[in-house]
């Protein structure tokens, strides 16, 4: 999979190595879920909460931060050769750095969920009912563990 990382805030320079982490994530979520990935192509934003803010309102009509936004792309029909556009991720500095503080998370570890619950959504993962839910839940918690990043929904 050919993935774009563009940093535009200071907020995520407390997430070390961030590209690396970013392609380590992509990866074991690719080969968690069986995608045919060799032609596909994923660009994150890292990004401050008011760009999230505005795309969020712009898009969904909802004026405020989330932590993630994924917005997976159009099916079109693309040049022979040419990568075919999975989606867009943007991410929020100061939502996941104050949900990882409240939740006793790491930088890292949070963000890597935060990556993988993304890619999922462009994957097709939704968690609108409580099935799906479960199911998104139990398949990031299985690439997370692969990652040695222990279950984010564990509220023991």
């Amino acid at each position: 999979m050919i993935v774009s990382i563009a940093v535009d805030d200071a907020g995520w320079d407390g997430v070390p190595a961030l590209e690396e982490l970013t392609r380590r994530a992509v990866e074991a979520t690719v080969a968690h879920t069986g995608l045919a990935h060799e032609n596909l192509e994923t660009d994150f934003l890292f990004t401050d909460d008011a760009t999230a803010a505005s795309l969020n309102a712009e898009w969904r009509e909802r004026p405020y931060a989330t932590n993630v936004l994924s917005f997976p792309a159009k099916n079109a029909p693309l040049p022979e050769g040419e990568a075919r556009p999975l989606g867009d991720i943007v991410l929020a500095a100061g939502v996941m750095a104050r949900e990882a503080a409240e939740q006793g998370k790491t930088l890292p570890h949070h963000a890597t969920h935060l990556i993988i619950h993304g890619l999922l959504h462009l994957m097709g993962y939704d968690h609108e009912t409580d099935a799906e839910a479960a199911a998104m839940q139990d398949l990031e918690t299985r690439i997370l563990k692969g990652l040695g990043i222990s279950d984010p929904y564990d509220r023991h």
